[in-house]
């Protein structure tokens, strides 16, 4: 029998953890890191992975950096 190379389905994102990613983030656009890391840590390891994958497939990088960048951006002094 001979095995076929197929790529994997890609990973689904659960409605739960969609729901988590977006209050995780709502809660990084006001300033409420506990609550951000609370619902990040509340994501389920194939959502993780799924969300990590697709990230990196539009933005190239992963949620980790893309918070990182967004938190050194809105740090930085504002040129006017």
């Amino acid at each position: 029998m001979e095995e076929q190379n197929t790529p994997s389905a890609p990973q689904k994102i659960s409605l739960m953890a969609s729901g988590e990613l977006r209050d995780a983030l709502t809660a990084i656009e006001e300033g409420k890191g506990p609550a951000a890391i609370a619902a990040l840590m509340a994501i389920d390891p194939v959502s993780w992975h799924a969300i990590e994958h697709r990230l990196k497939a539009v933005i190239g990088t992963d949620l980790r950096s893309l918070l990182l960048h967004t938190v050194e951006s809105a740090a930085a002094p504002a040129l006017d």
